[in-house]
């Protein structure tokens, strides 16, 4: 289990002071106003207001456990675009934990809509958000309350606006024309996507990749706290509202920030890999025992408290 310590959240609130005190007076009044901003235009509603798996709206502002589905998307020219990540996210206030439920995207599921299974991250080429989040409710038999959709390669505009991001490489290896040494390495925009996209060399193949993409997502994380984050604010929350969206709204984000931030103390990683690969009518698919994901499902249901 990995924990994520109190060390970051008084990170977090060191800076949002240095920020202010450099700022003026005025300065947690912009920063409230910018967050504001930046966060319509991420907000992108469902047309969905409830799961059809959960009977009642979640209700963030009382504290209700609630879950994510955090999306990320390979979206390129003339194409739907493909979910390359797909993250369950489980967060109870009252256990204070998270649980973090990654999905290999070749997992061989039922398509919601469809009848039919075929490769998980499918379900969002054929029918956006919606249709990948209907497909995770089926595999998991969970509700998903919400979605944090994020655009991978746009977010290299976010890296580089933070002067980039360090992260621990376990092996060498080339990608995107970039060698990668074994160690600590510091990386761009256009590197960090390159190093998180690479799972032809790996000998954990997705699962490999998924674990790149993880920490290229908390070293963003944890680069978004520093002092120098805040002082360019203004570029921050422009390139993430032009490469995140959401159906969590200002007031709900500010709730969770308030609220929620406790569980934040102990977050641990499931995975679903103990799968096979396997080849269904020419095709290669990622088969997971039903006995791991009735595991998770338990687990994940009883973070929700259903």
């Amino acid at each position: 289990m990995k924990r994520i310590k109190e060390g970051k959240w008084m990170k977090w609130a060191l800076g949002v002071l240095a920020a202010a005190l450099l700022a003026g007076a005025g300065g947690l009044t912009v920063i409230y106003f910018s967050l504001y901003s930046a966060s319509k235009d991420m907000h992108d509603p469902l047309d969905r207001e409830v799961s059809t798996k959960r009977g009642e709206v979640v209700r963030i502002e009382e504290k209700d456990p609630f879950s994510v589905l955090i999306l990320g998307i390979d979206e390129r020219d003339k194409d739907a675009g493909r979910s390359d990540a797909m993250i369950v996210l489980t967060v109870n206030p009252n256990k204070k934990t998270t649980k973090l439920l990654s999905i290999p995207r070749d997992t061989y599921a039922e398509i919601a809509g469809y009848g039919t299974k075929d490769k998980i991250n499918h379900a969002y080429s054929f029918g956006g958000v919606e249709m990948a989040m209907e497909s995770v409710e089926k595999l998991l038999d969970i509700p998903l309350d919400y979605y944090i959709k994020v655009n991978m390669e746009g977010f290299e505009d976010v890296i580089d606006v933070l002067g980039g991001v360090t992260v621990s490489n376990e092996f060498e290896f080339e990608a995107g024309g970039y060698r990668f040494p074994e160690g600590e390495l510091i990386l761009n925009g256009e590197q960090a996507l390159s190093f998180s996209r690479m799972r032809a060399q790996d000998p954990e193949g997705d699962f490999g990749r998924q674990e790149r993409q993880r920490n290229i997502l908390e070293a963003v994380i944890s680069e978004g706290t520093t002092l120098s984050a805040f002082l360019n604010l203004g570029d921050l929350l422009d390139s993430l509202g032009e490469n995140i969206k959401t159906n969590l709204t200002f007031d709900q984000l500010m709730d969770i920030q308030n609220d929620y931030r406790q569980a934040a103390d102990s977050i641990e990683h499931l995975h679903l890999n103990e799968g096979t690969n396997q080849y269904i009518g020419g095709v290669y698919y990622y088969v997971i025992p039903e006995a791991d994901i009735a595991a998770a499902q338990k687990i994940l249901q009883s973070e929700l408290e259903l």
